[in-house]
């Protein structure tokens, strides 16, 4: 490889911002792993907080969106940030058009029109006056989970079924007077069997987990009890997910990094989410992971 590496270098060293939110200051054990990866390489990686006034985001060759795991508490903020480095002419990976994409689940749409099997799922738009109940007796669904189309690790994700859904009507009034929502019929075999997360860098599969919830509840994320166990998934199961970033587009197969998450349901993959923004990618759970992560920022920024 060679051509130029970056005007943005201090003697001759490029450096990388590894974003990051104001929780996190000094980055996660998985971004720890990129960073030494990419100091190995010669290039200068250090943390940066994303929603910090006090940090010069020109003086980076490039920016690496990681741990911003607060940016669906504050949407507008968050986009106003991409919008300025984008000005800026800061380089962004995922690049914001990615990251705006993604930002709204309302990409499971275009997914879903595009041939991949996904959740079937209610879009009730903010202001919409349809309860819940009948939401559910429309779909004739007798359980389901409610979310925001803008969200994070299940925040604000909840479940419900017909009995208690009349009981629950106020805190979906609540949640549809301020966002998009969806409803979606419980996946039994989040619970039964977990959900994958099948790791892609720079469009190339390296490595996956299943994860699982704790006893009694759904959610699969670790911050709610869930765990995460390295495992080698099924050829069929690494295809279906090539299959959902080929429909992504080049947001999808040109993409630095992505997650695919879903559940095997009736032998089939159906995706749950494709994380573009900041996923947790379990670098430590596969060798030379990190190295590879750290090969392909490398590689983009000799690009230029």
């Amino acid at each position: 490889m060679s051509g130029p590496i970056s005007q943005r270098e201090q003697d001759g060293t490029p450096r990388v911002a590894l974003a990051t939110h104001a929780g996190l200051p000094s980055l996660g054990d998985d971004d720890r792993l990129l960073m030494a990866a990419l100091g190995a390489r010669k290039v200068h990686a250090s943390p940066a907080v994303w929603d910090d006034e006090r940090v010069d985001w020109g003086r980076f060759s490039c920016v690496v969106v990681r741990s911003c795991w607060d940016y669906h508490l504050r949407p507008a903020a968050f986009h106003e940030w991409i919008r300025r480095l984008e000005g800026e002419g800061v380089a962004m990976w995922n690049p914001p058009a990615t990251i705006r994409w993604n930002a709204d689940k309302s990409y499971l749409r275009d997914l879903a029109a595009r041939g991949v099997p996904t959740v079937p799922t209610a879009w009730v738009e903010q202001g919409d006056p349809t309860s819940l109940h009948d939401v559910l007796r429309s779909h004739e669904w007798d359980r389901v989970v409610v979310k925001p189309a803008v969200s994070a690790s299940a925040h604000e994700t909840w479940t419900t079924d017909l009995t208690r859904s009349a009981d629950d009507e106020s805190r979906f009034r609540a949640l549809t007077s301020r966002t998009r929502t969806l409803v979606q019929p419980f996946v039994d075999s989040i619970v039964e069997t977990g959900e994958w997360s099948l790791v892609f860098i720079d469009g190339a599969y390296s490595h996956a987990v299943l994860k699982r919830p704790r006893a009694g509840d759904f959610r699969v994320q670790e911050e709610h009890g869930g765990s995460a166990q390295v495992l080698d998934p099924a050829p069929e199961t690494i295809a279906a997910a090539r299959r959902v970033l080929a429909a992504a587009g080049p947001m999808g197969t040109n993409s630095l990094y992505a997650r695919v998450d879903g559940c095997i349901v009736r032998d089939a993959f159906v995706l749950m989410e494709l994380e573009l923004i900041e996923p947790t990618l379990y670098l430590g759970t596969s060798h030379a992971a990190a190295g590879r992560l750290a090969d392909a920022v490398l590689e983009r920024l000799r690009r230029g």
